[in-house]
């Protein structure tokens, strides 16, 4: 279990599409305009974890014009992203919207985020603590895995809000902004080579 909880964490910390938006929005629009996104993350997160953990999304994923869709969808709503963060010129996170982007968007991002997909599949194919118990072993790893994807994203969340508030220079925000555009392609880029 302690295994497992590492897992998760180091799995959770690193750039994906949903920290890297997380701390975007957080950037852009403050730490309490954040939450509505982090609660649509959340459920779009649980359900695609239920697919995971069903076996629904493996059986989505072996048709191959629907799993060539996702992935083209997927690529192409991340490099999007990667695209706004780094145009974002001197101001931290996304350019100027007039509101932030809400539940609705959190909770659509999971179904085409890899890494929502990925890590799932790596912690509840792996990780067995309780072979004799399978259910409660899963019902444990989603508690386990809730109480640490919580924490991280609010970290997220809040280092964004943080990062957006400092009178920075320009040029560091641009740098700033190009460091998170090109973390958010490595994973576009670790999605296609995947797929390979």
């Amino acid at each position: 279990m302690i295994e497992f909880a590492l897992a998760v964490f180091f799995l959770l910390i690193t750039p994906g599409p949903g920290v890297l938006s997380t701390a975007g929005i957080g950037a852009a629009y403050g730490y309490r305009a954040g939450f509505a996104y982090l609660g649509g993350l959340m459920l779009g997160g649980g359900v695609t974890m239920l697919l995971v953990i069903t076996g629904l999304a493996a059986i989505m994923l072996a048709v191959p014009w629907l799993r060539f869709v996702l992935l083209l969808a997927s690529v192409g709503y991340l490099t999007y992203l990667a695209w706004r963060i780094a145009s974002a010129g001197t101001r931290i996170g996304f350019t100027a919207a007039t509101k932030p982007l809400g539940f609705r968007n959190g909770f659509l991002l999971q179904f085409i985020n890899p890494k929502a997909y990925v890590v799932p599949t790596t912690l509840f194919s792996g990780f067995a603590f309780l072979p004799q118990s399978p259910v409660w072993e899963v019902i444990i790893k989603v508690v386990i895995f809730n109480a640490i994807w919580v924490p991280v994203h609010l970290i997220w969340l809040a280092a964004g809000a943080k990062l957006g508030s400092l009178d920075l220079s320009h040029r560091m925000q641009r740098t700033i902004n190009i460091g998170m555009a090109g973390a958010m392609l490595a994973v576009v880029a670790i999605a296609l080579l995947a797929n390979r």
